[in-house]
């Protein structure tokens, strides 16, 4: 495993458009520099991913916000982490001050969060952003209508998905703004794996993904899209070949392979999802020690959207 070093945590931060011809203007935190350049479209025309999945049904296509992109956004790049429950202030410091991470995924919303957030309130939101960590917010609701998970009853209805993932939106909005985290910020979609081979359930995440991401937009939050690689990701890589929209702004995928690249892992095709909007969770449940303060936490390589 690859770590950074602790003086290479303040990673490069940036303004982000994320649409065709809009300028990305980037200012490395440790140089001070700006640069300028230019960024795809997502769902420009490109080789697929390597790995084929069961076809999808037509693409849904859905109107975008007509105020979108009108809100500026953040990068990270660099090591992170998630757990399930917000660590402690004390955990914070330790581990900023000790270990490899510069980032934390935090579950700021959704009825179906794994576990109770004791701890996490805007004042933490501030405290631990005042250490210097970048944020990763992620919403936990409805999961796939084939999912075999029991410990996530709440499902997708296939009829009803679209307009399910743009009320999700609403109340992952109300989240972030009771934390304290303002427009521009991303929220991901934690969708769990589910089976492979259901066309009519894969479309029923895609479409779910598609009203999240309008809804998200119109309300001036970047949207995001957490899933295992070989589902919810691929699913998601093949509805934005087929022409599905509007599409996430960024991803995260899941794959534990110890490796921290963000490379897609073959499942994402090689033009989409590529002007700094993937992170990678390498590696999960893991326990680790810095400075005295011990958490269990899925490890993360970032150069993607984090909170404004």
């Amino acid at each position: 495993m690859r770590y950074l070093a602790p003086a290479a945590l303040t990673a490069a931060t940036l303004v982000l458009l994320l649409a065709t011809d809009h300028p990305l203007r980037e200012a490395a935190a440790d140089t001070g520099t700006v640069r300028t350049v230019r960024l795809a479209s997502t769902a420009a025309t490109v080789p697929p991913a390597a790995r084929p999945r069961t076809p999808l049904p037509p693409p849904t296509v859905l109107p975008d916000s007509p105020r979108w992109p009108a809100t500026p956004g953040r990068i990270f790049t660099g090591a992170g982490f998630d757990a399930c429950t917000a660590p402690s202030l004390d955990a914070m410091k330790a581990w900023r001050q000790y270990s490899p991470y510069g980032a934390v995924g935090i579950y700021t919303s959704g009825s179906q969060r794994a576990c109770d957030q004791p701890r996490l309130t805007a004042a933490w939101v501030r405290k631990v952003r005042e250490l210097g960590w970048q944020l990763l917010p992620t919403h936990v609701g409805l999961q796939a209508p084939c999912s075999t998970g029991k410990s996530r009853p709440g499902r997708i209805d296939p009829a009803k998905a679209v307009a399910q993932g743009r009320t999700e939106a609403a109340e992952a909005v109300r989240g972030l703004r009771a934390l304290g985290l303002g427009r521009g910020s991303p929220v991901y979609l934690d969708i769990e794996s589910y089976p492979d081979g259901d066309a009519a359930c894969a479309k029923a995440v895609v479409d779910f993904t598609l009203g999240w991401t309008q809804a998200l937009h119109g309300a001036g939050y970047h949207a995001g899209f957490y899933s295992s690689a070989d589902s919810g990701i691929r699913d998601l890589d093949a509805a934005a070949r087929a022409g599905a929209s509007p599409l996430p702004d960024a991803v995260w995928y899941a794959r534990w392979d110890d490796r921290p690249g963000t490379d897609g892992s073959g499942y994402l095709g090689a033009g989409r999802w590529v002007r700094h909007q993937r992170t990678h969770q390498n590696h999960g449940d893991i326990q680790e020690t810095f400075g005295g303060a011990t958490l269990t936490v899925d490890r993360d390589q970032l150069d993607a959207l984090v909170a404004s």
